[in-house]
């Protein structure tokens, strides 16, 4: 009886252990319960930040329904929010804050865009850059020059040293007010916004541009003559100064005599940088003679020199050049065994060059067989037209 009494108590130790156990769970859960409900009443107390655009009504509304989640005790939401904010209620918060931070920039009157930015240039833009031509009116005229209105903030100033290329007798009279005239601007602006123009410059300009024109195309131009120096002919061109050396004169000797008279010459140099302008009346007299001949055509003339390369040939005033190459088709151990100097040539015109005037010949267009003109260069000169007209033919059909 002893032992299952021992038994007994045994098992009701062990069974108050257990429930002291049990116990405590229980108790850290009703503590873990209280946790999270404080932690919840201290969410439901803080409230949404406020909205920028978020009114009083709206503000009031939010917190009528903070005070409605806090209250458990309340079961009828009807007496705390009334009709007018029911509308709010159907929207989550989270919503309304995102739309409450989108707002349209508008341009205000301290915004630049664009468009004002490039007009703002536009209007601060300098007018009269070197070297630029404007069109504008005469609007005063004093006794050192005159002033233009250019469209710019002050007045253009032109010298009267400026105005034109010749003398002026009659300022007024030759520039009135109102005027329209053209200018180029030589000076930019000062500290007053002015600047400086001239018309002498820009009609020097031009004449440049004409001169370097005429003399690309290898033109001839009649010039008066207006003065001469120890070293040659002075003369105008388009209202530039040029200037013909007496080596490229025909009667050098004698040069003086052609003051106030006109003469044909040719362009030799053109430098508007430098204002060099070089002419020839040699070089027009042999130009004027190069265009009087044509490709394929006969020619004779005279052997002036005998180079390693081939002869020059004299053909009136001016020389053609027979190149060893277009002497014949056979071959040659001497120039000398074919033409001496002195002896007359027949020879096709083949090459025109007026830029370099430069004009070149050929015989072995005349033989009818490679190197007859070392075996019977008589025939060929007897035979040359007959020969001539056959080689005409190829070369109309090459122009053709």
């Amino acid at each position: 009886m002893k032992g299952l009494s021992d038994n007994k108590s045994s098992k009701n130790f062990e069974d108050k252990s257990n429930k002291k156990e049990l116990k405590k769970p229980l108790q850290l859960l009703q503590l873990n319960k209280k946790d999270s409900l404080i932690d919840k009443n201290k969410e439901k107390e803080t409230f949404p930040p406020i909205v920028e655009k978020e009114t009083e009504n709206e503000l009031k509304t939010a917190k009528s329904i903070e005070s409605i989640n806090s209250n458990k005790s309340s079961t009828n939401i009807g007496e705390f929010i009334d009709d007018k904010h029911l509308s709010y209620l159907e929207k989550p918060l989270a919503k309304e804050k995102t739309n409450a931070n989108i707002f349209e920039r508008t341009v205000d009157d301290f915004d630049f865009d664009e468009d004002a930015f490039l007009a703002a240039l536009n209007e601060n833009e300098p007018i009269g850059l070197a070297g630029e031509t404007i069109k504008g009116k005469i609007i005063a005229l004093e006794s050192d020059g005159l002033y233009v209105d250019i469209g710019g903030k002050a007045p253009g100033y032109m010298p009267k040293k400026e105005s034109c290329l010749g003398v002026i007798t009659n300022f007024k009279e030759r520039f009135p007010i109102g005027m329209e005239i053209e200018v180029l601007v030589i000076k930019e602006q000062n500290a007053d916004g002015m600047v400086t123009v001239s018309a002498r410059a820009l009609i020097l300009r031009k004449s440049w541009e004409n001169v370097s024109n005429i003399a690309k195309t290898g033109a001839l131009v009649n010039v008066l003559i207006n003065g001469f120096n120890r070293g040659g002919l002075t003369c105008d061109i388009e209202g530039l100064r040029g200037f013909i050396p007496r080596s490229q004169l025909e009667e050098g000797l004698n040069y003086q005599s052609l003051v106030n008279k006109t003469i044909k010459v040719a362009f030799i140099e053109v430098n508007p940088d430098t204002r060099k302008l070089v002419l020839s009346e040699k070089k027009a007299t042999i130009i004027s003679k190069v265009e009087k001949l044509k490709q394929g055509q006969l020619i004779k003339g005279k052997v002036l020199a005998i180079k390693p390369y081939g002869f020059f040939i004299d053909l009136g005033g001016i020389s053609g050049l027979l190149h060893q190459s277009s002497i014949t088709n056979g071959s040659i151990r001497d120039l000398r065994e074919i033409f001496m100097e002195g002896e007359i040539v027949h020879a096709i015109v083949t090459e025109i060059n007026l830029e370099k005037g430069r004009i070149g010949l050929n015989t072995a267009l005349l033989e009818s067989s490679p190197g007859e003109i070392l075996v019977d260069k008589g025939k060929i000169i007897e035979e040359s037209d007959e020969r001539a007209r056959k080689v005409q033919t190829l070369f109309n059909k090459d122009i053709t």
